[in-house]
């Protein structure tokens, strides 16, 4: 990194006195924000704080950026302006959805941007839809799917134009699942903050209520008890080992292969229920508060947790020989839906997914923060960025989320379960990023001059995955979508804040 560069340098799980954050001038913001990408960095969040000091519509942009390789955070402000502001994308593509989004909240238009339509907001009858991109020819034909869709999911809407069986664009369309959590959030935290940070995306309980306690504590000038941060990174890699074992079940559901479908329906399960046994309930509601936990593994429990974990390890290491041993499968998966590395990088692509695409990326070990500092596990890379590597990420963290699990239960550390928390700081920046099972999770609160939240902002990984999605449909058939799509597996209302 320069050591000329504008921006403050920050770490993860810490914050900055809002008037410390670098100021610049928007088009500067934008040029040094491209240089720093230039140069390795990636962005985290890239959103709109309003200044109504400074007149109506007034908005500053808030860069947060990450140089992964230097374990740091970099972040800096516009000085606040309306209208319009020279746009990030044309240099840089990983800032194409948060400029759409900033566009859509805040009313200011990046100039030049490639494909200015709105991210969530209904346009007519239906959410996010202002014209779809359209290919085309005698042979062109456009495929419409969803938002309702078969089955128990949720919705989105997928527009492919294909030249016969094969797919030269998806342009995918999300909104239906908006529930304006970020705007409700300000002025606080509220009595009903953290039930909503728990049901953001519900299979992602611990990774945002961890993100959400830790930005509370960061704020508040501390952190959360060595027992607490225990307790968080078993109920965190849970909660990968239950997700990463569904997605593999519904890879071979989705390829016929019923053998490790059925067993990988079960262990997933089994999975959940040693949450439940960690804290009453499978998806992680109600363990983490801020200030630490409610909930504590005593002996008893961790022994009966690690068993059942040898237990359910043993059984989906079989259920994952089943499915890697057979030609069916592999031939289905492998050089389809392929993402390369240069493609990841370029989109910003976060989690599982930039990993099977061979980016070392992962925050346990970039920017650990909690126990995480203490304890680290491999990063899980495939080359490929296929299916096949999609599926062969998953198979490794599930091994080494329960080798982590075997490891850390039977030795807690000592001290209290939770501390009561000082009021959050006024006037101040913090960050908090967790790796959850799809990827990063990244959550960054502005406070006003009374410690409340005057800004919120999440970025869900699927916000930065989505697009990794459509570029993995390119030149492949159709009939490759379902496999593609439970690859990915993203989440819509993770997406739609």
């Amino acid at each position: 990194m320069s050591a000329d560069t504008p921006f403050a340098l920050l770490a993860n799980a810490s914050s900055l006195p809002w008037d410390e954050v670098p100021e610049l001038p928007v088009a500067d913001l934008v040029r040094h924000s491209g240089d720093a990408l230039d140069r390795g960095a990636r962005i985290c969040s890239w959103f709109g704080v309003s200044e109504p000091s400074a007149g109506v519509g007034f908005v500053r942009i808030v860069a947060l950026l990450a140089f992964d390789a230097e374990n740091t955070l970099a972040v800096a402000r516009s000085t606040p302006f309306t209208g319009s502001y020279p746009a990030l994308t044309p240099r840089h593509a990983q800032a194409h959805l948060f400029e759409r989004e900033l566009w859509e909240q805040h009313g200011v238009t990046p100039q030049d941007h490639p494909w200015l339509k709105p991210v969530r907001r209904s346009e007519g009858n239906a959410p996010a839809h202002a014209g779809f991109f359209r290919v085309s020819g005698s042979e062109i034909h456009e495929v419409a799917v969803g938002p309702v869709h078969a089955g128990i999911i949720e919705p989105g809407h997928f527009r492919f134009q294909c030249a016969g069986e094969e797919v030269l664009h998806l342009e995918i369309a999300l909104g239906y699942q908006h529930r304006g959590i970020e705007r409700a959030l300000a002025g606080g935290p509220h009595r009903a903050t953290f039930a909503q940070m728990e049901t953001i995306a519900g299979d992602t309980t611990i990774a945002h209520a961890t993100a959400h306690a830790t930005l509370l504590e960061t704020l508040a000038g501390t952190e959360a008890p060595l027992l607490a941060q225990w307790l968080r990174s078993l109920a965190l890699e849970l909660e990968r080992l239950a997700n990463h074992t569904g997605d593999l079940g519904a890879l071979a559901g989705d390829v016929a292969f019923l053998p490790t479908q059925a067993a990988c329906g079960k262990i997933r399960g089994d999975f959940l229920n040693l949450t439940a046994l960690l804290c009453g309930n499978r998806f992680g509601r109600g363990l983490i508060l801020p200030g630490g936990c409610r909930h504590h593994l005593e002996q008893p429990r961790a022994e009966q947790l690690l068993k059942r974990l040898s237990s359910a390890l043993a059984e989906i290491r079989q259920a994952d020989s089943w499915f890697w041993e057979s030609s069916s499968v592999r031939v289905r998966f492998e050089c389809v839906g392929q993402v390369f590395a240069s493609q990841a990088t370029e989109i910003g692509m976060v989690g599982a997914a930039a990993r099977a695409s061979g980016l070392v990326r992962d925050v346990r070990y970039d920017h650990p923060a909690g126990w995480h500092r203490f304890a680290q596990l491999p990063v899980s890379v495939w080359p490929d960025g296929d299916v096949g590597a999609r599926a062969r990420v998953r198979s490794l963290e599930i091994q080494r989320s329960g080798a982590f699990l075997q490891e850390q239960v039977p030795t807690p550390p000592d001290g209290p379960l939770h501390e009561p928390l000082a009021a959050p700081a006024p006037a101040t920046l913090a960050v908090s990023l967790v790796e959850g099972w799809r990827g990063e999770v990244c959550h960054v609160a502005l406070t006003d001059n009374e410690g409340r939240f005057r800004s919120y902002k999440i970025t869900d990984p699927s916000f930065h995955n989505w697009t990794g999605l459509a570029l993995a449909l390119r030149g492949t058939a159709i009939s490759d979508f379902p496999i593609c799509n439970k690859s990915f597996n993203l989440s819509y209302c993770g997406f739609d804040l």
